[in-house]
């Protein structure tokens, strides 16, 4: 705004100034016609003198009245001219003098005339002299406009024109995938904050990229971390499963040496209580390899869901004795103890809910393998469930990091625990899908996980 303020003031300068050269030039336009009245009255001032002396005219040489003049008698002779040039070669005559437009008066003595004064113009040269000044006036004030229109198309093309020259070629190159090269600005010009606009809108593209290209690098890590996490317990399952039936091969195979009888006597042994120990550990261990596929596969369902936006969250009203039944069905290990839940009630999604605390065990059971303990508070329209084990617990800087995608602590590559840096990361975001939240805290003697559960 302040730009286009500079430059009507600037117009309206100019205009201005062409306006005063043009009074200026044509300032003798009205003093044209006092010039011709001048005129009138200096021939009258000439025709008195020279009546008053008409025997010496040559008094008239002591008056200088600014044009040329001539006095003939009546049969046309010169008596007197002021003029000079040579009037020899015209002759001079009141038939001239009307037929070229000279004024002219008649000379009296008495009531008899005896001459004519005959002024040798006719009378326009002061409008031509203000018709060439017009003229001039026009040119002059022509010319500064020319040279202002010039000025204001430099300025046009330095300050409109190739500013959007520019961001036309910078759209271009945003289009192309070049993101690395700034918007060249001018704050001086009006469309300086336009300008950097444009070049704060390429920086976040370019952030945007960056974060899919590690989006994308971190997914292709899972993917590869989680081919080795199934492959691992499905490679446990068959040798398991092999073991078993080569045991079961052994005990139905009949070794052809032993008598009738005493094959028939094996036949009827049960199998011993040591053989049920192997094969139930063998069951086990199937069961618990089935479950780390089970939570790899739901972690990574429930990771996909949440990006395609169908991660779905039905609230209901629930009694608050609902997350002692939880944290019993996730307990399988039993090493969690746990205080009376205050008797409230809830407003949560139960299957959502017990997957949060199944997520915040599991990873207790994994990386601390410490007893665990659960105390609950109330505040103000929530219920507070602490979570708390004695591990070694997490670095402080990278306690807001745990909760992200991914994330799976700077040296888990130097571990053996398998993980696929989800879980937290759904906990949180089922918690504040149901209008509650979760906190980590660690204070170098493992960590502690607070559920803020909303009340109904």
């Amino acid at each position: 705004m302040k730009s286009y303020i500079k430059i009507v003031m600037v117009v309206a300068s100019v205009y201005l100034i062409g306006v005063i050269l043009l009074i200026i030039v044509t300032g003798n336009l009205t003093s044209g016609n006092n010039g011709t009245k001048g005129e009138v009255s200096a021939l009258n001032d000439i025709a008195r003198t020279a009546e008053s002396n008409q025997s010496d005219l040559s008094v008239l040489d002591e008056y200088n009245y600014g044009f040329d003049y001539v006095i003939v008698d009546m049969t046309q002779n010169i008596l007197y001219t002021n003029s000079a040039g040579d009037l020899t070669q015209e002759k001079i005559t009141v038939e001239t003098a009307i037929q070229n437009r000279y004024p002219y008066i008649y000379l009296k003595s008495g009531d008899k005339i005896w001459g004519c004064l005959i002024e040798l113009d006719d009378g326009l040269s002061s409008v031509r002299r203000i018709r060439k000044r017009f003229i001039i006036g026009i040119s002059l004030a022509g010319l500064v406009i020319i040279l202002a229109m010039a000025g204001f198309g430099l300025y046009i093309n330095q300050n409109v024109i190739a500013p959007f020259r520019n961001m036309k070629d910078f759209a271009g190159k945003v289009a192309q995938g070049n993101l690395d090269e700034p918007l060249a600005m001018d704050r001086g010009n009006m469309f300086g904050a336009f300008s950097e606009s444009f070049d704060i809108m390429r920086e976040e593209l370019a952030q945007s990229r960056r974060r899919e290209l590690e989006l994308q690098k971190k997914e292709r890590e899972l993917v590869a971390s989680l081919s080795h996490d199934l492959k691992t317990p499905v490679t446990g399952i068959k040798l398991t499963a092999e073991l078993m039936q080569m045991r079961l091969s052994v005990k139905k195979e009949q070794d052809p040496e032993i008598s009738y009888l005493e094959q028939e006597k094996q036949k009827e042994i049960a199998i011993s209580s040591e053989e049920m120990d192997i094969l139930s550990a063998d069951a086990e261990g199937i069961r618990q390899k089935a479950e780390q596929i089970d939570a790899l596969v739901s972690d990574l369902f429930a990771s996909t869901l949440d990006d395609l936006g169908e991660f779905k969250v039905t609230v209901n009203d629930e009694d608050s004795s609902v997350i002692t039944s939880l944290v019993e069905s996730y307990d399988n290990r039993k090493l969690v103890t746990t205080e009376e839940v205050p008797k409230v009630v809830l407003s949560i999604d139960k299957n959502r809910m017990g997957q949060v605390i199944g997520n915040i065990i599991s990873n207790s059971y994994k990386y601390a393998d410490t007893k665990i303990d659960i105390s609950y508070r109330l505040s103000e329209g929530y219920l507070e469930m602490e979570i708390k084990d004695y591990g070694p617990g997490v670095p402080s800087e990278e306690l807001d990091l745990i909760t992200n995608k991914f994330y799976r602590g700077k040296n888990w590559q130097d571990t053996d625990k398998d993980g696929n840096g989800l879980g937290l990361y759904i906990a949180k975001t089922l918690m504040q899908k149901m209008n509650g939240d979760l906190v980590a805290e660690s204070d170098g003697y493992g960590l502690s996980v607070t559920l803020i559960i909303p009340l109904s």
